[in-house]
């Protein structure tokens, strides 16, 4: 009689015991998980804290460059319209380069 209620309560102590081990080694693993998670989100914040602070500001980088005084300007532009008509520049560059002479590109 002694002998099978003892054989009987191995099987569900082992039970017991593999499924508590189990379950201290998921909280592990996903404590782990949430550290790593935590740990990812604080330098993806700092990182974009420093990409902000090195960042130029918008109105000084798309400023037009300033454009060259009087008859600076008037020679460039004949120099533009000599090589345009000798055929060395397409009508779109020629367009292009006019507009960063006069600022308007």
């Amino acid at each position: 009689m002694f002998g099978r209620p003892f054989v009987r309560r191995r099987p569900l102590l082992r039970a017991a015991v593999v499924g508590g081990g189990a379950y201290v080694a998921g909280r592990a693993v996903q404590r782990r998980s949430t550290e790593r998670t935590e740990a990812e989100a604080m330098q993806d914040e700092r990182l974009s804290d420093l990409e902000a602070q090195q960042a130029p500001a918008p109105a000084e980088s798309q400023a037009p460059p300033a454009a060259p005084a009087g008859s600076a300007v008037a020679d460039q532009l004949n120099q533009l319209a000599s090589l345009h008509q000798q055929g060395a520049l397409t009508d779109e560059e020629f367009a292009a380069a006019k507009g960063r002479l006069l600022g308007t590109a």
